[in-house]
């Protein structure tokens, strides 16, 4: 499973949290981008019309929250 698969998180964010721990549980490799920390990450989050994290890039598909069945779904393609 070579997929590529980018998080944007934040350090006071619940749900990102959970993400991550799916994907870890799910052995899914992933690029984190923490927008607390990083300006840039932040920049590139509303460039993309996003206010709230997580948004989770699945091979350039995009989901916004911690959707499980979204994320399987894309994994799987």
């Amino acid at each position: 499973m070579d997929k590529t698969v980018e998080i944007y998180t934040s350090n006071t964010c619940g749900y990102c949290h959970m993400a991550k721990d799916y994907l870890n549980e799910k052995n899914v490799k992933y690029i984190e981008h923490n927008i607390s920390e990083d300006v840039n990450a932040r920049k590139k989050l509303m460039k993309m019309g996003y206010m709230s994290v997580p948004v989770i890039v699945i091979q350039g598909e995009e989901i916004l929250g911690f959707d499980k069945n979204r994320i399987d779904e894309l994994l799987q393609k």
